[in-house]
């Protein structure tokens, strides 16, 4: 079972992500493609996590209080695919509302697309890619003055 949830995980992650970035050759589904998988296909795997957490914690051991313990805690299958689901929910989050809020400073969908990349593979390289993208190119509201 849990080989099952991880495989359908990685599977039903990369469907997000391809929906996020292919969401504007839809116009007409966009938003729904965005909400699917910025925030339906995160909060499913939310819900996986907290089943698995609640079924695994019992019986794992290790905690959060050093490298050792963490370590140990992963050593139990269930806590580790519960590991990966929080990895692909946080970051398919972080990757719709990049999505939305690329869009709202008008930047280039095509720009967003290694942004996307980053924050699949490396989570928070592309959250800080993105930010670097939206503080040089991103559109001001008029009258708006640039921080030095």
């Amino acid at each position: 079972m849990l080989d099952l949830l991880f495989r359908g995980g990685n599977m039903l992650a990369i469907l997000g992500w391809l929906a996020l970035a292919t969401a504007p050759l839809l116009p007409r589904h966009k938003a729904k493609l965005r909400t699917a998988a910025g925030l339906a296909v995160p909060l499913l795997f939310a819900a996986a996590y907290l089943g698995l957490v609640g079924i695994s914690w019992g019986s794992a051991q290790g905690g959060y209080g050093s490298i050792d313990a963490v370590r140990a805690l992963f050593d139990s299958p269930g806590m580790l695919v519960a590991g990966w689901l929080h990895y692909l929910a946080f970051d398919l989050f972080v990757g719709g509302w990049i999505a939305r809020e690329g869009e709202r400073a008008g930047l280039p969908h095509l720009l967003l697309l290694p942004c996307f990349v980053l924050t699949f593979l490396f989570g928070p390289a592309g959250l800080l890619a993105f930010a670097l993208l939206r503080a040089g190119l991103g559109r001001r509201a008029p009258g708006q003055v640039a921080e030095a």
